[in-house]
């Protein structure tokens, strides 16, 4: 199936490992040019240079930015319409928030991630808003923690819903000039953070092998189911597709 990707632009943020990069890898393996985010200039310049071996030298651009810093949104925008003459879509992901429960959490967590998890990407939904046209797109890389709460992850259970409400706001306010709004719900999906919470546990293989007994497919996603699910929603493949948010997460979720 075609998607229609190629030559198409897009920023991810978040991509120099994880979720993040396994989309921009898909978006990249189908023609299309990538933006690609993060803290680390050296993380950064390393993802860089694994998509352009994928896919061909100038595929991809990277630039060093933190979601919670109030510039990021206006550099990630027009670094990527500089660099690439277009902007078609942005997918913004950013790393999961402290773990730790509703009652115990530090105050300063919830600050610190509510400034990155939220605040963060809505300055960069805006700014992309304002900068696609018909047939752009944002995505949100939210967690199956929006339809139902993760044990030990009250950050994430608390900001996850909202931002993906107003997600779904956004769909509505963007509609009408063609620009569609998407959210996706990695549940357990084998990436470093994902081992990094199945290590908290007294007995971590124990733990990943109990949250696999509880998904219907029995098993972990791998970051590239991710990536190709995310790839498709920002795709024109995808064009009436909007204001919705798709569980990638094996059946874990018994939610509608």
């Amino acid at each position: 199936m075609d998607l229609g990707l190629k030559d198409k632009a897009y920023v991810v943020t978040g991509a120099t490992r994880g979720l993040g990069f396994a989309a921009a890898r898909e978006l990249a393996a189908d023609g299309a040019r990538v933006l690609v985010s993060g803290r680390s200039k050296e993380a950064v310049d390393a993802a860089v240079a694994e998509l352009d071996a994928l896919a061909g030298p100038g595929t991809a651009h990277g630039l060093a930015a933190d979601n919670s810093d109030p510039g990021t949104a206006d550099r990630l925008v027009t670094a990527a319409t500089e660099r690439f003459g277009r902007l078609d879509g942005v997918l913004i992901s950013v790393g999961g928030p402290q773990a730790g429960p509703v009652g115990t959490t530090p105050e300063d967590a919830w600050r610190d991630a509510f400034e990155s998890v939220f605040l963060g990407a809505l300055r960069i939904a805006r700014a992309a808003a304002a900068a696609l046209g018909d047939g752009g797109v944002i995505g949100f890389v939210l967690s199956s923690s929006v339809r139902q709460p993760i044990p030990g992850l009250g950050i994430s259970n608390g900001l996850r819903p909202g931002l993906a409400m107003a997600a779904k706001a956004l769909a509505d306010e963007l509609g009408p000039r063609g620009i569609r709004v998407v959210g996706l719900l990695p549940a357990r999906i084998d990436t470093d953070r994902v081992r990094e919470l199945d290590g908290l546990a007294p007995d971590p293989d124990a733990a990943r092998a109990q949250a696999s007994a509880g998904i219907p497919l029995g098993r972990y996603g791998t970051p590239e189911e991710f990536g190709k699910v995310a790839a498709f929603l920002l795709s024109p493949a995808a064009s009436y597709l909007t204001g919705l948010m798709v569980p990638v997460d094996g059946g874990a979720l018994r939610t509608l």
